[in-house]
Protein backbone atom coordinates (compact mmCIF):
# COMPACT_ATOMS: atom_id res chain seq x y z
CA UNK A 1 0.00 0.00 0.00
CA UNK A 2 1.40 3.29 -1.10
CA UNK A 3 0.81 6.35 1.02
CA UNK A 4 0.07 9.58 -0.84
CA UNK A 5 1.42 12.60 0.93
CA UNK A 6 -1.11 15.44 0.86
CA UNK A 7 0.04 19.03 0.36
CA UNK A 8 -0.18 21.47 3.23
CA UNK A 9 -3.06 23.94 3.45
CA UNK A 10 -0.81 26.76 2.15
CA UNK A 11 0.46 24.54 -0.65
CA UNK A 12 -3.11 23.92 -1.80
CA UNK A 13 -4.32 27.54 -1.40
CA UNK A 14 -1.33 29.78 -2.17
CA UNK A 15 -2.85 30.86 -5.50
CA UNK A 16 -5.51 32.99 -3.79
CA UNK A 17 -3.86 33.55 -0.37
CA UNK A 18 -0.83 35.47 -1.69
CA UNK A 19 -2.74 38.04 -3.82
CA UNK A 20 -5.44 38.48 -1.18
CA UNK A 21 -2.86 38.92 1.58
CA UNK A 22 -0.96 41.45 -0.52
CA UNK A 23 -4.12 43.44 -1.26
CA UNK A 24 -5.18 43.44 2.38
CA UNK A 25 -1.71 44.61 3.42
CA UNK A 26 -1.83 47.50 0.95
CA UNK A 27 -5.32 48.47 2.13
CA UNK A 28 -4.21 48.34 5.78
CA UNK A 29 -1.20 50.59 5.07
CA UNK A 30 -3.46 53.00 3.15
CA UNK A 31 -6.00 53.22 5.99
CA UNK A 32 -3.28 53.64 8.61
CA UNK A 33 -1.60 56.32 6.48
CA UNK A 34 -4.82 58.31 6.06
CA UNK A 35 -5.52 57.98 9.80
CA UNK A 36 -2.04 59.21 10.67
CA UNK A 37 -2.41 62.13 8.26
CA UNK A 38 -5.77 63.19 9.71
CA UNK A 39 -4.48 62.82 13.27
CA UNK A 40 -1.31 64.78 12.47
CA UNK A 41 -3.14 67.66 10.79
CA UNK A 42 -5.75 67.77 13.56
CA UNK A 43 -3.02 67.79 16.21
CA UNK A 44 -1.15 70.59 14.42
CA UNK A 45 -4.26 72.76 14.11
CA UNK A 46 -5.35 72.14 17.70
CA UNK A 47 -1.98 73.51 18.80
CA UNK A 48 -2.39 76.71 16.80
CA UNK A 49 -2.92 80.12 18.40
CA UNK A 50 -6.45 80.69 16.96
CA UNK A 51 -7.65 77.25 18.11
CA UNK A 52 -6.29 77.71 21.62
CA UNK A 53 -7.64 81.28 21.80
CA UNK A 54 -11.15 80.22 20.71
CA UNK A 55 -11.31 77.33 23.20
CA UNK A 56 -9.95 79.52 26.02
CA UNK A 57 -12.44 82.32 25.36
CA UNK A 58 -15.37 79.87 25.19
CA UNK A 59 -14.27 77.98 28.32
CA UNK A 60 -13.93 81.19 30.36
CA UNK A 61 -17.12 82.92 29.19
CA UNK A 62 -19.82 83.08 31.89
CA UNK A 63 -22.56 83.09 29.19
CA UNK A 64 -21.14 79.98 27.51
CA UNK A 65 -20.72 78.20 30.84
CA UNK A 66 -24.32 79.06 31.75
CA UNK A 67 -25.60 77.76 28.40
CA UNK A 68 -23.48 74.60 28.06
CA UNK A 69 -22.71 73.77 31.68
CA UNK A 70 -19.37 73.44 33.39
CA UNK A 71 -16.75 72.40 32.43
CA UNK A 72 -16.70 73.46 28.77
CA UNK A 73 -14.45 71.13 26.77
CA UNK A 74 -13.70 70.29 23.14
CA UNK A 75 -15.74 67.40 21.76
CA UNK A 76 -14.50 65.89 18.53
CA UNK A 77 -12.71 66.93 15.39
CA UNK A 78 -12.78 70.53 14.27
CA UNK A 79 -13.79 71.60 10.78
CA UNK A 80 -12.40 74.33 8.57
CA UNK A 81 -8.92 75.47 7.71
CA UNK A 82 -5.97 77.55 8.74
CA UNK A 83 -3.59 78.85 6.12
CA UNK A 84 -0.29 80.56 6.78
CA UNK A 85 1.76 82.40 4.20
CA UNK A 86 5.41 83.06 5.15
CA UNK A 87 4.59 83.16 8.89
CA UNK A 88 3.43 86.79 9.03
CA UNK A 89 0.10 86.49 7.25
CA UNK A 90 -2.66 83.95 7.08
CA UNK A 91 -6.34 83.15 7.44
CA UNK A 92 -8.37 81.07 9.88
CA UNK A 93 -11.94 79.80 9.51
CA UNK A 94 -12.58 76.91 11.89
CA UNK A 95 -15.46 75.48 13.90
CA UNK A 96 -14.66 73.49 17.04
CA UNK A 97 -17.25 71.21 18.70
CA UNK A 98 -17.77 71.87 22.42
CA UNK A 99 -19.58 70.09 25.21
CA UNK A 100 -20.59 71.01 28.71
CA UNK A 101 -22.48 69.17 31.42
CA UNK A 102 -25.84 70.36 29.99
CA UNK A 103 -25.52 70.84 26.24
CA UNK A 104 -23.30 70.79 23.18
CA UNK A 105 -22.29 73.60 20.90
CA UNK A 106 -19.68 74.92 18.50
CA UNK A 107 -17.18 77.75 18.71
CA UNK A 108 -16.43 79.42 15.37
CA UNK A 109 -13.44 81.65 14.77
CA UNK A 110 -12.72 83.62 11.61
CA UNK A 111 -9.74 85.91 11.29
CA UNK A 112 -6.64 87.10 9.51
CA UNK A 113 -3.01 87.12 10.54
CA UNK A 114 -1.51 90.50 9.67
CA UNK A 115 2.14 91.34 10.36
CA UNK A 116 2.42 88.35 12.69
CA UNK A 117 -0.67 89.16 14.82
CA UNK A 118 -4.06 87.46 14.62
CA UNK A 119 -7.03 89.79 14.16
CA UNK A 120 -10.34 88.02 14.71
CA UNK A 121 -13.37 89.09 12.67
CA UNK A 122 -15.80 86.62 14.23
CA UNK A 123 -15.65 84.56 17.40
CA UNK A 124 -18.90 83.09 18.65
CA UNK A 125 -20.40 80.00 20.24
CA UNK A 126 -23.51 78.43 18.72
CA UNK A 127 -25.55 76.38 21.19
CA UNK A 128 -26.67 73.26 19.30
CA UNK A 129 -30.10 72.67 20.87
CA UNK A 130 -31.32 76.28 20.97
CA UNK A 131 -29.39 77.87 18.05
CA UNK A 132 -28.44 80.68 20.46
CA UNK A 133 -25.33 82.54 19.31
CA UNK A 134 -22.98 83.99 21.93
CA UNK A 135 -20.58 86.63 20.59
CA UNK A 136 -17.22 86.30 22.36
CA UNK A 137 -15.66 89.37 20.75
CA UNK A 138 -18.13 91.83 22.30
CA UNK A 139 -17.08 91.95 25.96
CA UNK A 140 -19.97 94.32 26.80
CA UNK A 141 -22.36 91.37 26.26
CA UNK A 142 -20.58 89.13 28.78
CA UNK A 143 -22.45 90.41 31.80
CA UNK A 144 -25.88 90.04 30.15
Amino acid sequence: MEEVKQKSWFGRNWVWVVPLGGCLTIIAFFVLGIGALVFGVSKAISGSAPYEYAVEQASNSPKVIAALGSPVETDGIMQGNISLENGDSGHVDITIPLKGSKRKGYVTIIGEKVNGDWVYEELYVLIKSTNEEINLLDKSLEGN
